[in-house]
């Protein structure tokens, strides 16, 4: 069993998070928005998708650092509009420059994580604000991850100046000092940095706040994963969404299917699944009973998986309690 710390309710950070500056990635432009660019994975990337322990809002573990919260906002590229239910993975190294599952550090889990866009394209973390390492300036990984034919990945940063104020104002902590890269010397950036720079702002308690709003190939409210033909099976919004009492998640098989829905809240604990047996080809729906849940007021991911012939094959959507 891995320990996991209290997370950022989502709730607390959004009221304030309507205040922050943002930054947008650059690429190619369609109407108002642009397009993320792509950057390398690495360094250290790991497989995060098929493993629910990664699914959390806070990701330090055992990570000494200075608070970080961190919030992005992914948009579909054709419409600027907000695009819901992707999921999104950062990892990034600590404030010594490592990073976890790698060198002597295999088999820890550390800054590593995913959370599901909710209805406004949103997701947060709770974090660290990382070191840096020889050649590279301090800096976050991302994934957007649309669906299986489709992510986009890159990298972003902070302006030097106030990224170095911090890390020279909490020497103590971060004792290799100041980053001695500047974005632009930094080779990821080399193509230019000003839509890859997150905003970072000091709270009164120390803490930092940092958002970072991105656009990816798709359209809002729908996403390019939805607009891609599902061949075995799809799995729509439940209904009504935000619930009070009841709540209606309608699916359809493409071809007879063992069926399992399970549900987790935002810490990545599961709340309780249903196994459904084999069902056949057709439109089905489960009706969730709040109290025979056990909701509380708050967003949930639920998620489906099914297994055919062809294999083992998962989908998931957010949903809100009042």
């Amino acid at each position: 069993m891995h320990n996991r710390r209290d997370f950022l309710k989502l709730g607390g950070l959004a009221s304030a998070a309507t205040l922050w500056p943002f930054g947008r990635l650059n690429a190619a432009t369609s109407g108002d928005c642009v397009l993320i660019p792509t950057e390398i994975a690495g360094p250290f990337p790991l497989d995060l998708t098929d493993n629910s322990f990664y699914f959390r809002t806070d990701v330090r573990e055992d990570r000494i650092g200075i608070p970080l919260h961190l919030k992005m906002k992914v948009n579909g590229v054709d419409d600027c509009g907000p695009m819901s239910n992707v999921r999104v993975h950062i990892w990034h190294c600590d404030k010594d420059g490592n990073y976890s599952g790698y060198g002597t550090e295999v088999g820890k889990t550390y800054l590593r994580g995913y959370q599901v866009t909710d209805a406004n394209g949103e997701v947060e973390f709770t974090t660290i604000f990382p070191g840096w390492y020889p050649g590279r300036t301090c800096h976050f990984h991302f994934q957007v991850y649309v669906n299986s034919s489709y992510a986009a990945i890159s990298q972003f940063t902070w302006l030097h100046e106030p990224k170095n104020e911090l890390l020279s104002s909490n020497s103590d902590i971060y004792t290799e000092g100041p980053d001695p890269i500047a974005p632009e010397s930094d080779g990821a950036f080399s193509d230019g940095y000003a839509y890859q720079t997150a905003s970072l702002t000091e709270n009164a308690d120390g803490s930092y706040d940092s958002f970072l709003e991105v656009q990816v190939q798709g359209s809002g409210t729908t996403g390019y994963a939805e607009l891609q033909a599902n061949s075995r099976y799809s799995l729509e919004q439940n209904f009504p969404n935000p619930a009070a009492e009841f709540t209606t998640i309608p699916f359809q098989l493409f071809q007879t299917a063992e069926v399992l829905l399970e549900v987790y809240d935002l810490q990545g604990k599961l709340m309780d699944k249903k196994q459904m047996g084999t069902l056949p080809a057709g439109k089905h729906q489960l009706t969730l009973n709040r109290n025979e849940w056990g909701f509380s007021t708050g967003n949930y991911m639920y998620q489906m998986r099914i297994r055919t012939d062809d294999g083992t094959f998962t989908r998931n959507r957010l949903m809100m309690w009042l």
